[in-house]
């Protein structure tokens, strides 16, 4: 079903990791650091990375300027994805969408339901489009950010992946920006 197609070459990609956390710092950010090394293990390029507080307008905010960077293909949120007060990520960050992808929160639950069990339906885990970039929101634990990597990131983040893979679309993910355009 899957499989990498080794005559494709590798093409990397620009990606930004947010941690959304009231008391993560540089110094303790597990789920920052495990999507980061992912990141450059897979040979992908991180291009920034922040912590913002549990508050919609800096999280909207900072994935705003992100989205707008001409290096940054991807951005990788993790943390918020709960239901308490606090957790307001998917709120931020679902009004600039302007394409859900209502499957990544599918299969994302899929694989963690695997691990566990129906804790799973505690994440709103969601992903999308805006400005030609790929938003992916992810729960604040590490392994949850290990699950959406090795589980889906990994392989649709790679050119080489088939039969399909967010790479080869990018070129066309502003194609209604054109066509308002002329």
């Amino acid at each position: 079903m899957n499989r990498i197609d080794e005559s494709r070459p590798f093409i990397p990609v620009g990606i930004a990791v947010l941690t959304v956390s009231d008391t993560r710092t540089p110094d303790d950010d597990r789920s920052g650091d495990t999507l980061v090394a992912r990141i450059e293990k897979a040979g992908h390029v991180l291009k920034a990375r922040a912590i913002v507080t549990d508050d919609e307008e800096k999280i909207a905010a900072q994935v705003r300027r992100w989205t707008l960077d001409p290096q940054i293909d991807v951005i990788i949120t993790t943390g918020g994805t709960g239901f308490t007060g606090r957790d307001v990520t998917p709120e931020a960050l679902e009004p600039l969408f302007e394409k859900r992808m209502d499957g990544f929160s599918e299969v994302f639950h899929r694989i963690s339901y695997d691990k566990i069990g129906t804790s799973t339906i505690q994440s709103r885990a969601t992903g999308g489009v805006a400005n030609a970039t790929f938003i992916f929101v992810l729960p604040g634990s590490p392994g949850a950010c290990k699950d959406a990597w090795d589980g889906i990131l990994e392989a649709q983040l790679d050119y080489r992946h088939m039969p399909c893979n967010f790479i080869e679309i990018m070129p066309r993910l502003d194609e209604h920006l054109k066509r308002g355009a002329g």
